[in-house]
């Protein structure tokens, strides 16, 4: 059975660190292309972050370089999003989306709320 669980979402003060958690079973989560998007009320999805299957490549969206890093451990079918000096304009539901290079096929989660407000 595919899951893809997304967790470390919270409440959070502006200047603030939260640590997100994409894990994933059911498919061979280390071969997929792994990104981060978000989705805030009234506004588009918008892609965070993305990282290649063997963790080598990373990219970011121009308004969280500098203060989020993309990770993964394929150990343990984990990809993670640091996110540091957390603004309220980051406020949204972060999706983890999986996506083989090969097939095309993607897996997503149900998101985690993130909320910067003091």
């Amino acid at each position: 059975q595919v899951q893809v669980v997304e967790s470390g979402g919270g409440l959070v003060q502006p200047g603030g660190s939260l640590r997100l958690s994409c894990a994933a079973s059911g498919f061979a989560f280390s071969t997929y292309t792994v990104n981060w998007y978000r989705q805030a009320p009234g506004r588009e999805r918008q892609l965070v972050a993305v990282i290649t299957s063997a963790g080598d490549i990373t990219n970011y969206a121009d308004s969280v370089k500098g203060r989020f890093t993309i990770s993964r451990d394929n150990a343990k079918n984990t990809v993670y999003l640091q996110m540091s000096s957390l603004k309220p304009e980051d406020t949204a539901v972060y999706y983890c989306n999986a996506v083989s290079p090969y097939s095309g096929k993607g897996y997503r989660g149900q998101g985690t709320q993130v909320t910067v407000s003091s």
